[in-house]
């Protein structure tokens, strides 16, 4: 307190609560909240133990993989089924065959999807609806149903057993789901944008790749990984349509090591390990333009 003749001055120091310290309400714990969390932890032992399982056996040596009592921690591992997968087959030559494969048919079906969806997203004509419902369709039609017509054109175009034969029918596949789905991408995207673009001199192709594309790149990263996902895992139409080991993909490779009399547990289980690591790997390093990608189409401004 400060007093100057009449004037009196009262000076206050204003204190500011920390919100480090400040006491935190206890979390309520609640009987639905441990049965979520006990069910979601049950389901991802379920879910990670067959990934587990796969990977111990292959690193376990061909005597034990089936020995008694069970090992879940291999006493002694073994790089044996690694080496013998590349010693006695062209394993090497199969990861660079479906490499290729889902690449380029992943690459080229996101490129046709994203002009298709495009077209379909921003402009209106007879038979939209139809070719919407058409593509949708596709999806629910099993693949073996068009499998006699589709190895007889492949056969007289000189196409069975090669790589570009394989790539034309994987883009194909993968056209419709990624044109649905980068469809709903575009109509996120206000339209003022290309608009300003074209007014500012640009072609629509010019505002497309260089306006919207940019803005699109979660979305259209996304549609590639599916595309390169299904690509890479598809077995039926691969296993059908390559018929030697230098045109062969991963998962008919896979399928060679199941005989009739015997099943080679071990290097299956490498190639198992070695196959699944550049999906994860992929998803990895691309799983925040995913879920950018996944829920940029969701609402619709």
């Amino acid at each position: 307190m400060t007093i100057t003749g009449t004037t009196v001055t009262e000076t206050r120091r204003l204190t500011v609560p920390d919100i480090a310290k400040a006491p935190r309400p206890a979390r309520k714990i609640s009987v639905g909240g441990v049965i979520r969390v006990v069910g979601l932890a049950l389901w991802l032992v379920i879910t990670l133990f067959p990934l587990y399982w796969i990977a111990l056996t292959s690193f376990k040596s061909p005597g034990t993989i089936n020995s008694f009592p069970i090992e879940y921690w291999p006493s002694e591992p073994s790089f044996v089924n690694y080496v013998s997968l590349f010693q006695q087959s062209s394993f090497g030559v199969f990861l660079a065959n479906s490499a290729i494969v889902a690449t380029v048919a992943g690459a080229v079906a996101t490129l046709i999807a994203l002009l298709s969806a495009y077209v379909i997203a921003r402009f209106e004509f007879r038979g939209k609806g139809t070719v919407l419902v058409a593509f949708l369709l596709t999806q629910m039609i099993p693949a073996f149903i068009a499998l006699g017509p589709l190895y007889s054109m492949m056969t007289d175009l000189g196409l069975v057993d090669t790589k570009p034969g394989l790539i034309l029918v994987y883009i194909a596949i993968c056209i419709p789901f990624s044109t649905v789905m980068l469809r709903g991408f575009f109509e996120n995207v206000p339209d003022a944008l290309e608009e300003a673009a074209m007014i500012d001199g640009c072609s629509r192709f010019g505002a497309l790749f260089r306006v919207l594309v940019p803005v699109m790149t979660p979305g259209i990263i996304a549609a590639f990984i599916f595309n390169f996902v299904n690509c890479w895992n598809e077995l039926f139409l691969s296993v059908v349509l390559m018929n030697t080991d230098e045109n062969r993909t991963v998962p008919s490779a896979l399928n060679g090591f199941i005989s009739t009399f015997n099943i080679d547990w071990g290097s299956m289980s490498a190639a198992a390990v070695l196959t699944i690591l550049p999906t994860m790997v992929m998803f990895a390093l691309a799983s925040r333009w995913i879920v950018q990608g996944l829920t940029a189409g969701a609402v619709k401004e």
